[in-house]
């Protein structure tokens, strides 16, 4: 029984971390933690930098306009910074449907609600705190599924908020860049079931370098780990470069 302890005890100490959330698969537990927990101090969006109080009421910064979604500009939303579409597309209920998704009608569904509804993996993607994000309602909902990159021909969709949208794509403000870079590359190392492409992950690589962590992101970083129970190793590596972690 001595030996059968050591043994044990010998591999729990040699596991890995847990490289990917497998702690809680709820999209909508994981808004609460972030809100209450992660971004009770920090009551800020991450592209436009807007404020937003308890109750979810955004406080534009100053000279921010939008045309569409007037409504949702008054709220904050959780944005997936790599949205969900473009890893939910990887799983077959995504896709095709599955026979449990089915309406109290009869009628088949796929997409989101299907992956959802039936795929574990897919709902630990969905709701990893570290890859949601505090946004204006409105530019979540015209960012959609866009992949970022540059334009610098464009001119930002929202005034004074430097977020540019054409075309299907997504050029974000600059204080926003080496946050999506390192949460891009998270869950390129975290998933299997997502991967960038070539070009994708040589953007984000040279954002990662021309825009360093701050304290707030390591310290989100450290937080989101606590509750979630895995590391973004990442985020940790750089802010441990720096001593900031």
């Amino acid at each position: 029984m001595k030996n059968l302890s050591i043994f044990t005890f010998s591999i729990l100490i040699t596991l890995p971390a847990l490289s990917a959330n497998q702690t809680n698969d709820s999209f909508s537990k994981a808004k609460r933690m972030l809100e209450k927990e992660v971004y009770q101090h920090h009551r800020e969006t991450i592209y436009c930098g807007a404020s937003f109080d308890s109750q979810k009421n955004i406080i534009p910064p100053k000279g921010f306009k939008t045309t569409k979604y007037v409504k949702r500009a008054k709220k904050v939303e959780w944005e997936h910074v790599v949205p969900a579409e473009n890893f939910g597309r990887a799983f077959s209920e995504w896709r095709d449907g599955h026979e449990e998704c089915v309406n109290n009608k009869g009628k088949a569904f796929k997409g989101r609600r299907c992956a959802e509804k039936v795929n574990m993996e897919y709902r630990y993607m969905q709701a990893d705190m570290f890859n949601l994000y505090p946004a204006i309602g409105a530019v979540n909902a015209l960012r959609q599924n866009y992949n970022f990159t540059m334009l610098p021909s464009v001119e930002s969709d929202f005034g004074t908020c430097a977020m540019k949208i054409d075309y299907k794509k997504a050029e974000p403000p600059e204080e926003a860049r080496g946050r999506i870079s390192r949460t891009y590359m998270y869950m390129d190392q975290s998933y299997p079931k997502y991967s960038m492409s070539k070009q994708q992950t040589q953007l984000m690589e040279v954002w990662d370098k021309k825009h360093p962590v701050n304290q707030w992101e390591c310290d989100r970083a450290k937080t989101i780990a606590e509750l979630q129970g895995n590391e973004n190793n990442v985020v940790k590596s750089r802010c441990t470069t720096l001593g900031l972690y």
